[in-house]
């Protein structure tokens, strides 16, 4: 079970004992009752212990996650609430507010390894409890790979760019034989087919490196920091995908696409410069205003069938070439035995 998780029952039995007006609980009642609730939960002995529950008592008597719980002890002995009426439970709340809560709950906790969200971990534990004691479940899933490498370096990056520091980036491509090392300006992170990028200044360029081809990073305390201030929705404008050229203009892409495949193009644009050309009942010609990149290329090749590209010429005879590739593999394509996929 996740420590927030066990953290979440240790609460809730703690409210439970503090409110209970027929019963005197010693700091040492407060510990087996945390330990028998988890007992109940995990199946399996779990001690708490005693440094463990007078840091949850703290936390619940202070505004950290938003309980300020009115702890007392009485008697130099006893623990309970001083206000009877009091529980962390108590959240004014109708029903709509709580499945609103909980969608976004949901949200926020699948970026719970992000250390610039790990100050909302109490509030977003505070609203779990509440919104779990009403049976809610989650109807919002986002995309999501917990597997995917490079992960580990968002809290650096991030860190990096806010306190605006120099990085020194030992990095390797996938074209790449050895590993070489950037000294960069970190100024944006991006996320684009749910792989993360670094945009960065190298050289005086701008560059977008792969958060999962990061071996090691670290601080340059001795270089002075340029920072290109940059606004993600200006610099990303013109392109589809990561990759912005400085000195390459947009150009405007014209493509069709089949009656069957359109409405999902017309329903999620492929670019915010998207417009429709003219439509027939074998399909739909759109066009869109952007720089001609990789990301684009891979976009407008996973249509398939379903999508042909007209202008530019340039693009359209690359698209083509890589199809034809495509289909000379298909052609030549050996399959191993059974026994061996």
């Amino acid at each position: 079970m996740s420590s927030n998780k066990n953290a979440l029952i240790r609460y809730k039995t703690l409210d439970k004992c503090l409110k209970n007006k027929y019963r005197k609980y010693t700091l040492e009642d407060l510990i087996d009752a945390c330990s028998d609730a988890l007992f109940e939960f995990e199946g399996k002995e779990s001690y708490v212990s005693r440094r463990t529950v007078q840091l949850d008592l703290q936390n619940m008597r202070s505004e950290k996650f938003g309980y300020e719980a009115p702890i007392e002890v009485y008697d130099r002995k006893y623990y309970r609430y001083s206000d009877p009426e009091y529980s962390i439970h108590n959240i004014s709340v109708n029903e709509s507010d709580l499945k609103a809560m909980n969608n976004a709950v949901q949200i926020l906790k699948q970026f719970k390894d992000f250390s610039m969200f790990k100050e909302m971990n109490g509030v977003i534990q505070k609203l779990e409890d509440s919104i779990h004691s009403t049976g809610q479940k989650s109807i919002i899933h986002l995309d999501k790979n917990e597997q995917l490498k490079g992960l580990e370096h968002i809290d650096i990056l991030y860190e990096s760019i806010s306190n605006k520091r120099v990085l020194n980036i030992l990095y390797r491509s996938f074209t790449a034989r050895e590993s070489s090392h950037y000294v960069v300006h970190p100024q944006l992170l991006k996320e684009f087919n749910n792989r993360w990028f670094l945009i960065c200044q190298y050289k005086g360029k701008m560059y977008n490196l792969a958060l999962d081809r990061m071996e090691k990073i670290d601080v340059e305390e001795n270089i002075e920091y340029i920072d290109k201030d940059l606004d993600g929705d200006e610099y990303f404008k013109d392109i589809v995908g990561v990759t912005v050229s400085e000195t390459m203009a947009p150009r405007n892409v014209v493509f069709f696409v089949d009656s069957s495949n359109a409405p999902y193009v017309k329903t999620k644009p492929l670019h915010k410069s998207q417009e429709i050309i003219s439509e027939t009942e074998d399909g739909t010609l759109f066009k869109i205003c952007v720089q001609i990149n990789f990301e684009l290329e891979r976009v407008l090749l996973g249509f398939g069938e379903c999508l042909i590209v007209h202008k530019p010429r340039k693009l359209r005879l690359k698209l083509q070439d890589k199809f034809r590739a495509g289909c000379k593999n298909y052609e030549n394509l050996e399959v191993p035995d059974e026994g061996l996929i």
